[in-house]
């Protein structure tokens, strides 16, 4: 678990930042029930602030900087800023990514615990030929 805490990478930032807008859109949501259910126009007031700038704001800011630094094509970019549009878009977009080989290091991760039975030279020949 600390090491999902670990911002030290581009990948590991967006990981932690796309997590965070997703449970920031959760708030959000659970406050808009009481807005919409049961009448407290108040409700959203704190969390759509919150999921606004420390949720959505901030993934997109991230989101360009991780574009850069891991060197992402127009429509990859583009598919992350629109993931943070619908309801936990963010998360299905990061496993996408780590799936297709686009987080640096979180997908080599994901890859290796997928293939489990390899041997180590195997998965650094496979990790110096995604490089």
């Amino acid at each position: 678990m600390a090491d999902f805490f670990d911002l030290s990478t581009p990948a590991k930032r967006f990981r932690l930042v796309a997590f965070w807008e997703a449970v920031t859109w959760l708030a959000l949501l659970v406050a808009m029930v009481f807005k919409w259910g049961f009448g407290y126009d108040e409700a959203v007031k704190i969390p759509g602030m919150l999921h606004g700038i420390t949720g959505f704001m901030l993934f997109v800011l991230v989101a360009l900087a991780t574009a850069r630094a891991l060197k992402w094509n127009a429509k990859v970019t583009l598919l992350a800023l629109i993931s943070s549009v619908p309801p936990f878009g963010t998360i299905v977009f990061e496993r996408w990514a780590a799936s297709n080989g686009l987080l640096a290091e979180l997908s080599l991760s994901s890859s290796q615990g997928a293939a489990g039975e390899q041997d180590g030279d195997t998965q650094k020949d496979q990790a110096g030929a995604r490089a």
